[in-house]
């Protein structure tokens, strides 16, 4: 297939998955006073100032992005791709947050974004997305985690804005376990210029247990969405959601599941026993790719696109590989069940659904699966797990690709996604 276009002649580039590193006051500084020692909470513990879930520490994220040091963008890639063990990590952890404000400052993130070549973001917390999930569990607070979220919606409008300078556009993190909030909350939003919301990639928190998103007690929230014409990102987290799914995999295969247990991969911390306990990898691994799969085959198949055909879903930095095996059960579902669906599965997929391929992913693959254009390209920018330049993902479009399926793919699908 020809080709002309490259990363060195190619104009500016949509990134639909760049980041920002929380600093201190993220999830504080909006927050009601009496939530200050409930849900996630900063303590000093050995000397560092870490997040805790409650009275535990959480051992996920090491705390606020100013206060430790950050990994080298790019730098995890080898791991991330399969090519690396986990030995890499740690020595990548070497930027220090204060050699680099593009990190933490949205005009000092648009010149570095001009530098790169960009001409616009959709901006997503690197803590944030993990949050709601332990909160919900580990701290067992509902009540302090929506106060939370709400708290830290309005950071991120103060530091970054929803549409700054129609150039970055952060994302509000939106729950639906309470269903009025949630409706006020996105209004809220689109008063403040939100083009875009994100969700946690799993079942819904609720009072009476955990619930589909879509079960139709949320259809007012989908309702209104649909008609504000706003596309709802699905960004990867931590998730909670799975843990009774983990449970009984670790029961039925005779391993521990302990998701606090601190794990040396190397076998040489004093501090623990000798030698390497691999469960909680063996559970990660079994674990790979299910939620997003099961998220997606859920809003599917229990009819969301159906009952709201013009809903907008974008699913960025899960990859690509699940996209294959959801499809074939769908259609198989499809076949096998008359009346199961009212509209073709695969064809709700194509229709309704975006996916951003991982920088290490075969894209050429991806899009034997969807077309060219429901595939939008996102570097995870300044993360150590995806590339070290945003226009580095061109080395990942080979020959597979017309100039026009390119242009999709870099730029006009997300642009579409964000201001149509």
């Amino acid at each position: 297939m020809s080709r002309t276009l490259t990363a060195d002649n190619f104009g500016p580039i949509f990134d639909a998955d760049n980041h920002y590193w929380e600093t201190s006051d993220s999830f504080m500084r909006h927050r009601d006073p009496k939530f200050r020692d409930r849900g996630l909470r900063l303590v000093e513990h050995e000397g560092q100032v870490r997040y805790f879930m409650g009275d535990n520490l959480w051992p996920m994220l090491p705390g606020p992005g100013e206060l430790h040091d950050r990994p080298v963008p790019g730098s995890l890639f080898e791991y991330f791709a399969g090519r690396e063990s986990v030995e890499v990590r740690a020595p990548s952890f070497n930027q220090k947050p204060a050699d680099h404000p593009e990190y933490y400052n949205r005009d000092t993130r648009l010149k570095v974004m001009d530098q790169q070549g960009i001409e616009a973001v959709w901006m997503f917390p690197s803590h944030g997305v993990c949050i709601e999930g332990p909160m919900q569990t580990m701290a067992a607070d509902p009540e302090a985690s929506l106060n939370i979220l709400q708290a830290f919606n309005r950071w991120v409008d103060d530091d970054w804005g929803f549409a700054y300078k129609n150039r970055i556009f952060a994302t509000p993190i939106l729950s639906l376990t309470d269903i009025d909030l949630a409706i006020a909350e996105l209004e809220w939003a689109l008063q403040r210029g939100a083009r875009i919301v994100s969700m946690r990639h799993g079942p819904v928190f609720t009072k009476d247990g955990l619930r589909s998103p879509a079960d139709p007690m949320f259809d007012r929230f989908w309702a209104r969405l649909q008609e504000s014409g706003v596309t709802l990102v699905v960004h990867a987290g931590h998730e909670d959601g799975y843990k009774e799914v983990t449970t009984a995999m670790a029961r039925a295969w005779g391993v521990e599941y302990n998701p606090l247990k601190k794990w040396d991969p190397t076998g040489t911390d004093p501090a623990l026993a000798k030698g390497k306990d691999f469960s909680m990898q063996f559970l990660m691994m079994l674990q790979k790719k299910r939620l997003v799969h099961d998220y997606a085959a859920a809003i599917i198949a229990q009819g969301l696109f159906e009952r709201f055909p013009r809903l907008r879903v974008a699913f960025v930095e899960f990859g690509g590989t699940w996209v294959d095996p959801l499809l074939h059960v769908l259609q198989m579902a499809h076949v096998q069940n008359p009346g199961m669906f009212g509209k073709n599965p695969v064809d709700q997929f194509h229709e309704n659904c975006w996916v951003a391929p991982f920088v290490e992913d075969n894209v050429a693959q991806l899009a034997t699966h969807m077309p060219s254009e429901r595939i939008i390209f996102g570097s995870d920018w300044p993360h150590g797990e995806g590339v070290a330049h945003p226009r580095d993902f061109f080395n990942h479009l080979d020959g597979s690709f017309s100039d026009d399926d390119v242009r999709k793919i870099m730029v006009e699908n997300a642009r579409g996604l964000t201001y149509a």
